[in-house]
């Protein structure tokens, strides 16, 4: 068995790209081995910022021999047929074999070298190599045909064992050599196999291996910091990025002037980070200290003192910009911002900025006053929402828009206003993403769902709905946002009631679009206009938002263990759009469902609906309206010769169709359950001692009644055709 080594050498690869271009090296080896039945041990792929290594050992020196057989036509099968599979396999009538009147073929294929494999392997691997971006170069880039690669390609190393394996791609053959640190060792360096590479590297100041750079620059920078009394403020991110830009990784510390400090410490940490990516230290008080470590791509002389200096300016150079936009913004009070958003489009359809600003006020406000939000003080909670997008028009949000929401709680406390409300333009974006914090201060809480449901009413009332993958508004998220909200926070409001409600706030706003069917804002109707009632298109529209978000709640309630079909049941009933009390009610249901109750319970639903839709009676209060029989009444004393199981059954119904409902209209869903559950043994003894289709029209009649009754008790808690067996 025998190691092979493939390097694939070129200008300086993007950090971001290079994970990426790892799995591709690894699938497209792969494959080509695969197709020429080369089996391998282990796969080592590397990278840095200007090569592609892969080691693979245990390679055969030659494929195996492999015999192939292929049937062919009937040997009294027309000429013309056995002509087809002559050409087919490229064999002449006497090299086929004739047995009990078939024709075979027996094709022997000889082994392949393992290096003759490989040549025509890597040529083939760098062709198909796919990157988010690349490029061509040189005299031949005029050609669409030329190679690309995502910079341009300087050398391949090939060698298999000790030998070298001769390939050419874009006028680049295979070789020995490669070369080492671009500073440190620029000339050529000669690898003699797979097992000396690494080291040969090395020696030259490259460490091929990028989770080792990676630990060398995690490590280094806390020791940087540590040797300094400081901590390092932990950033995995930007140590793989540095060590995607490094081959011989030095990290040192450098600081900046305490006056700096005055700024707020995330856009300290961002300057840092995105622009020159270095790591921010903390000091004893846990607080963001004058610090940073940036990660050299060389072992200077002098210990990397001028690397520091020449670091510290440029930091200083950036900070002194960011600084500036900080006092800059703190000339204006919000509301002065707030001002600018009138000239800012939130959507064609939907108005500027401060359109929606002024929607999501009316609506926090109502949500607060209403105590839908509860202890949520009405008057903060509309100058929290009017306030919230103001820093959207900073310069600082300008320069790093990541800090939206953020920046403009600063902004609040500086100006003085009540803290609730910072907080509340700092946290109204939240949650933004699965496992983020899910504010809980009432204020923050009624701005951050005002502003969510305005997003998700104004644009499914604008027709502009997610389709299959494609969300452009990110309306799926704003619904998970929503839906934690109101969880997390135990809120009781009813969906459809709060959008008829967020409508007539905001002067028909949401009616209009639906109505109208505007393609932009401005050609919408003067608001308090004469519009078309409330009917059933729009009536359509809002259920198909109730339709979403208990698709975004399955979603969300996935990983929580709760089934799917179990919300489906409960969302069948209709009318139900609390999702605190539809969640309570599914949670019992998914605990009655998991005894031997509840699945003997749901097979005597289906057997009993089967029945009845046999006989075409309508199954369930669900269904009115639908076409078939109604049931007949059973409410009255059994017949004469009922048997026990008749009795036993109408007595059962009697008393969990009362305490089941009341149950339900009391929210005590688990007593619910336990009132479903009393029927499991009546229905049981009811079919295995009656028979309902009974010869006597009167009995059979009589006994549809009484299924017709039970499917409807059960429907009172929770539909049993959508829950799976």
């Amino acid at each position: 068995m025998t190691d092979f080594l493939l390097e694939l050498r070129s200008e300086e690869i993007p950090a971001r790209m290079q994970a990426g271009a790892r799995a591709e090296l690894d699938k497209l080896f792969r494959a080509q081995m695969s197709a020429a039945g080369i089996a391998f041990g282990d796969l080592t792929i590397w990278s840095t910022p200007r090569r592609l290594a892969l080691i693979a050992k245990g390679l055969p020196q030659a494929t195996a021999a492999v015999s192939e057989e292929l049937k062919g036509p009937r040997s009294s099968a027309p000429p013309q047929a056995l002509e087809g599979f002559l050409r087919k396999t490229g064999l002449t009538q006497d090299q086929l074999e004739d047995r009990d009147g078939v024709w075979f073929a027996v094709i022997d294929k000889p082994g392949r070298a393992t290096a003759e494999v490989l040549a025509e392997a890597i040529p083939a691997i760098v062709r198909a190599f796919a990157w988010p971006k690349s490029m061509r170069w040189g005299r031949e880039s005029a050609s669409s045909e030329s190679l690309r690669w995502v910079r341009p390609l300087s050398g391949i190393v090939a060698i298999f064992g000790e030998e070298l394996v001769p390939c050419e791609i874009g006028g680049i053959a295979s070789g020995f050599a490669t070369r080492g640190h671009r500073f440190h060792c620029p000339g050529e360096i000669t690898i003699g196999s797979a097992s000396d590479y690494a080291e040969k590297l090395r020696a030259c100041h490259v460490i091929v291996d990028h989770e080792e750079r990676q630990a060398i620059i995690r490590d280094g920078a806390a020791k940087a910091a540590a040797d300094a009394g400081l901590s390092l403020v932990a950033d995995e991110g930007l140590v793989i990025e540095n060590a995607g830009l490094t081959e011989w990784p030095v990290p040192l510390l450098g600081r900046f002037d305490e006056a700096f400090l005055e700024v707020p410490p995330e856009v300290i940490q961002l300057t840092a980070r995105v622009n020159q990516k270095y790591f921010v230290v903390n000091g004893a008080d846990g607080k963001l200290a004058n610090g940073f470590v940036c990660t050299a791509n060389i072992d200077a002389k002098d210990g990397g003192a001028e690397i520091v200096a020449g670091n510290e300016k440029v930091l200083a150079a950036r900070l002194s910009d960011a600084r500036f936009f900080w006092e800059q913004d703190q000339k204006k009070a919000l509301a002065q911002h707030a001002e600018k958003l009138a000239n800012i489009t939130f959507h064609e359809k939907l108005g500027t900025v401060a359109d929606k600003v002024e929607r999501v006020a009316k609506l926090a406000e109502w949500l607060a006053s209403e105590g839908i939000v509860p202890n949520c003080d009405p008057a903060l909670a509309r100058q929290a929402a009017e306030l919230a997008k103001a820093d959207l028009v900073t310069e600082m949000v300008g320069e790093f828009p990541e800090l939206q929401g953020l920046m403009g709680g600063y902004y609040a406390r500086a100006e003085g206003l009540p803290q609730a409300v910072a907080d509340a333009i700092r946290d109204h974006y939240k949650p933004v993403g699965q496992g983020d914090d899910v504010p809980t201060a009432p204020v923050t809480v009624a701005v951050a769902l005002a502003d969510k449901l305005d997003i998700l009413f104004a644009f499914f009332a604008a027709r502009e709905r997610p389709t299959g993958s494609k969300d452009p508004f990110a309306l799926r998220r704003a619904t998970l946002a929503s839906v934690s909200l109101i969880l997390s926070n135990g809120m009781r409001l009813s969906l459809l009631a709060v959008a008829e409600k967020a409508n007539e706030i905001c002067d028909n706003f949401y009616r209009a679009l639906w109505l109208n069917g505007v393609s932009d804002y401005g050609s919408m109707q003067p608001k308090g206009s004469q519009l078309a009632p409330l009917n059933e298109s729009h009536a359509t529209f809002a259920y198909e938002l109730l339709d979403f978000f208990a698709d975004r709640l399955k979603v969300q309630q996935r990983e929580a263990g709760v089934r799917h079909d179990l919300i489906d049941a409960v969302f069948a009933l209709g009318g139900e759009d609390d999702l605190v009390r539809l969640l309570a009610r599914v949670k019992a249901l998914q605990a009655f469902m998991a005894t031997e109750d509840g699945a003997n319970l749901l097979a005597g639903y289906k057997r009993a609906a089967n029945i009845l839709k046999q006989a075409n009676i309508v199954v369930a209060p669900a269904e009115a309206g639908a076409a078939g029989s109604s049931a007949p009444n059973t409410t009255a004393p059994a017949f004469a010769g009922a048997t026990e199981m008749d009795k036993a059954l109408l007595a059962a119904l009697d008393a969990a169709e009362p305490a089941a409902a009341a149950a339900v209209a009391e929210e005590r869903f688990t007593d619910a359950m336990a009132a479903l559950a009393s029927l499991r043994a009546p229905i049981d003894a009811f079919f295995d001692g009656v028979m309902v289709n009974d010869p006597d029209e009167a009995v059979r009649a009589y006994r549809l009644g009484l299924l017709s009754r039970f499917t409807a008790a059960v429907h009172g808690v929770a539909d049993f055709s959508k829950i799976e067996s």
